[in-house]
C-alpha cells in the first residue's frame, strides 16, 4: 500500500474528537472494535472517512482522529445508513451519553507542525 500524496492529505481536514467509555466496560468495547463490520468499514470509507483511527485510555477517554474533506456530510452520509443505526445502537451501551456519534465532543487544533514550517496550507 502507497503512502497518500501529501498533498491531498492537507487538502482534507483532520478532525479530532472525544467521547467517554463507561470504565467497567473497556474489555468488551475493544472487543466489540476487533473487527469491527465490514459493511460498517465501507459505509464509513464511502461516506468520506479517511485514516480514522480510535485511541482508548484506561479511563474510558477514547480519542479519535480522522481525516476528511467535510466533516458535516461525512456525519451525515454515515446518518443516511442503516448499518450505522444498527451500530450505533449496538455501541450506545458503552456510554453514558448514549449513541456515540451523537455526543462526539470535536476538539479544535491549536498547533500544526507542517502549517507552522510553512509545508502545509
Amino acid at each position: 500500500m502507497s503512502s497518500p500524496d501529501p498533498t491531498t492529505r492537507y487538502a482534507m481536514h483532520r478532525i479530532c474528537f472525544t467521547l467517554q467509555v463507561k470504565p467497567d466496560r473497556l474489555e468488551e468495547y475493544r472487543r466489540r472494535h476487533s473487527p469491527v463490520w465490514r459493511e460498517m468499514l465501507d459505509a464509513l470509507r464511502d461516506a468520506g472517512w479517511h485514516d480514522y483511527s480510535l485511541f482508548l485510555r484506561d479511563d474510558g477517554l477514547l480519542v479519535g482522529v480522522l481525516l476528511t474533506d467535510d466533516f458535516a456530510a461525512a456525519q451525515a452520509a454515515m446518518e443516511a445508513t442503516d448499518v450505522n443505526a444498527r451500530w450505533q445502537a449496538e455501541m450506545a451501551e458503552f456510554f453514558e451519553s448514549g449513541r456515540p456519534d451523537h455526543a462526539m465532543q470535536v476538539l479544535p487544533e491549536v498547533f500544526n507542525l507542517d502549517r507552522q514550517l510553512g509545508l502545509a496550507p
